[in-house]
């Protein structure tokens, strides 16, 4: 009998996090790297945030706090809820976690048993897949292919629900597409949804603020209030409001699955930081000044990326709508031979000649589900992503 659990034997490491290491173990042996896998904002927490920390330790504001929050940041989560959302949840219907990843992973571990199914539009976020195996159910993978943008079609969802499934997973903006689904896209989505009572919806709206364009946010509950009784809408500040490492994540949903997360969260970790929940709190209801900064410089990186990478010999690079991410297709790349004398085989192969030709750090999109594509996060400066998209336009320039 080994002594490690056999769980571990059916899940995978994060692509992203192995990815991400492999560039920072090269920089440390002096190597010019540029890593563009890694999904966090390069900007600093905005000061009013940093400021209501600070305070928040000199009122000693350092205890244990209730495990599902302390109650004016679940106040302002219900506040943020229906000024933003148009959604109705009342403070005891939302919890506060350690992260968005610990929320989904703590509803999926209160509600799924085994052979339970979820439905995983890809590509998805490397998490959903694994964190849907550690609970015992089954993922159920539903391809968006480039054709429509990476989107969820209403056809192939309706095909996918069975009698066993119990969520479908719904990511908008999208890592690692930065798709976004429109009013009009969202309503098909639901309105399939509605034909299944028996289908819950978990939904990933940890991008919301950050769109392009005159593009408008939706989210499931707000587009078909129907759906409020069997979703849980989860969000988060570490995007938005550039607070990656302050962990903090929340949703709102019906009352009986909050209690049962926190039920469940009260044997895990219980309350998340109580600095980090005081920050959240001015976070939200705080000014709201810096985000069409972030916008407008996230805007000004993807058109650059875009614009670089279809330019680049064989890479085809859709237009994202939100979130930092594009998701190019390296399909004609597949079959030619790098300068090392590889044969890429796989967009796998693509990235790792890549990194290893150039210096340069992106994702393959067979972790997330769907390939031959590769991720890359414009999450940094412009100067570095001009460098990146020179070195991956001779990169691919370089195939033979």
């Amino acid at each position: 009998m080994g002594f490690l659990s056999d769980a571990l034997s059916r899940i995978k490491p994060s692509a992203t996090i192995v990815i991400t290491q492999k560039a920072r173990d090269l920089k440390a042996q002096g190597r010019d790297v540029i890593s563009l896998s890694v999904g966090e904002p390069d900007f600093d927490t905005p000061d009013n945030i940093k400021e209501a920390a600070i305070a928040a330790i000199r009122r000693g504001e350092t205890k244990y706090t209730p495990v599902s929050g302390i109650v004016p940041l679940r106040e302002a989560i219900s506040r943020k809820f229906k000024r933003e959302n148009g959604l109705d949840y009342k403070p005891s219907q939302t919890i506060v976690s350690t992260g968005g990843k610990h929320v989904i992973y703590n509803a999926l571990l209160a509600t799924l048993n085994p052979g339970d199914e979820v439905i995983i539009p890809a590509p998805y976020w490397v998490s959903y897949p694994e964190m849907v195996v550690l609970c015992g159910g089954k993922p159920v993978f539903v391809d968006c292919t480039m054709e429509h943008n990476f989107k969820l079609q209403p056809e192939p969802l309706e095909r996918a629900i069975t009698p066993k499934t119990k969520w479908i997973i719904l990511n908008s903006p999208s890592n690692p597409t930065g798709a976004a689904y429109s009013r009009a896209e969202m309503k098909a989505i639901t309105d399939v949804l509605m034909r299944h009572p028996h289908v819950w919806v978990l939904t990933d709206d940890m991008y919301e603020h950050l769109t392009y364009g005159d593009f408008e946010f939706v989210t499931p509950a707000q587009v078909e209030p129907n759906l409020y009784e069997r979703t849980l809408t989860m969000n988060g500040v570490s995007k938005a409001y550039a607070m990656t490492g302050w962990r903090i994540g929340y949703a709102g949903g019906p009352q009986h699955l909050i209690n049962a997360m926190d039920f469940v969260q009260g044997q895990q970790t219980s309350g998340t930081s109580a600095i980090s929940q005081w920050a959240a709190v001015e976070a939200l209801d705080g000014p709201q000044d810096h985000l069409p900064r972030f916008r407008k410089a996230f805007e000004e990186r993807r058109d650059l990326v875009v614009s670089m990478l279809n330019q680049a010999k064989g890479l085809k690079c859709p237009m994202p709508e939100g979130a930092f991410y594009v998701y190019p297709s390296c399909a004609e790349a597949i079959g030619k031979t790098a300068p090392s004398g590889k044969v890429l085989e796989t967009d796998e192969d693509f990235v790792s000649e890549l990194l290893e030709a150039e210096g340069v750090a992106a994702v393959h999109g067979s972790s997330f589900g769907l390939g031959p594509n590769f991720r890359i996060s414009y999450a940094t400066s412009n100067a570095a992503l001009e460098d990146a998209c020179n070195r991956i336009q001779r990169f691919c320039g370089s195939l033979r």
